[in-house]
């Protein structure tokens, strides 16, 4: 098979998978043994934060009264629970239409990355089985600036060799919607206008998202079927 010249780079959470939910389910049993509250609204600002911006969130105008050993057993515990929640993940979380596109972005030669600020995305993509489909992985192991900073799309382009021009972004967040577009990379913005009104492309859901869409983006790289 020919280098591929064009790539689709998605971000994980809410993306391909929505482990929104599960996040919540481990903030909610962590701030309710902290006796902090906490809803489905204050799960929506943590979308596309690392896991220590998170904390600073969920803690705010109160994080003063937790050293900083206490904060990161506090996120250590939210982890762990976390993770035993997406132990039970399979094939069957995909978000609708996430397989079809993975494997028709395969059939057009466009490579396929994840880029992701979760220290847990190889776990996630272990789970959900979709490893083979991809050809790059970023996570936050790799870098040391969360969206909307542009590192993790730029260490995704450079794993698969492309320059920013030659790569589109999938991403749920306004933080990385801001991040993509300060790498240089065109975005599709899945979700509200408010929320990602700032990509080149909004669609309410991945499943609204079809590989036509994705080729117009990409131009003249991608191949023909």
């Amino acid at each position: 098979m020919e280098p591929a010249t064009c790539a689709v780079i998605f971000d994980l959470d809410g993306v391909l998978t929505d482990t929104a939910e599960l996040h919540y389910q481990s903030w909610k049993w962590m701030t309710e043994e902290l006796g902090i509250p906490f809803d489905r609204r204050a799960n929506e600002a943590l979308r596309g934060l690392g896991r220590m911006e998170s904390l600073d969130k969920v803690l705010g105008e109160g994080a003063d009264q937790y050293s900083p050993e206490q904060q990161q057993e506090i996120a250590r515990r939210k982890n762990e629970d976390y993770v035993r929640r997406v132990q039970r993940m399979t094939w069957a979380d995909l978000l609708p239409g996430a397989a079809d596109l993975l494997h028709a972005l395969r059939a057009r030669q466009v490579a396929v990355a994840i880029a992701s600020s979760s220290k847990n995305a190889k776990l996630v993509v272990d789970r959900l089985g979709i490893g083979p489909l991809l050809d790059a992985l970023v996570d936050g192991h790799d870098i040391d600036r969360s969206k909307p900073d542009p590192q993790v799309f730029h260490m995704a382009a450079d794993r698969l060799n492309l320059a920013p021009s030659q790569c589109v972004v999938v991403e749920d967040a306004a933080s990385g919607v801001e991040a993509a577009l300060a790498a240089g990379m065109r975005v599709v913005g899945l979700g509200p206008p408010e929320r990602v009104g700032r990509a080149h492309l909004v669609k309410p859901a991945l499943a609204a998202l079809g590989i036509d869409d994705l080729v117009e983006l990409l131009g003249e790289r991608a191949a023909q079927p």
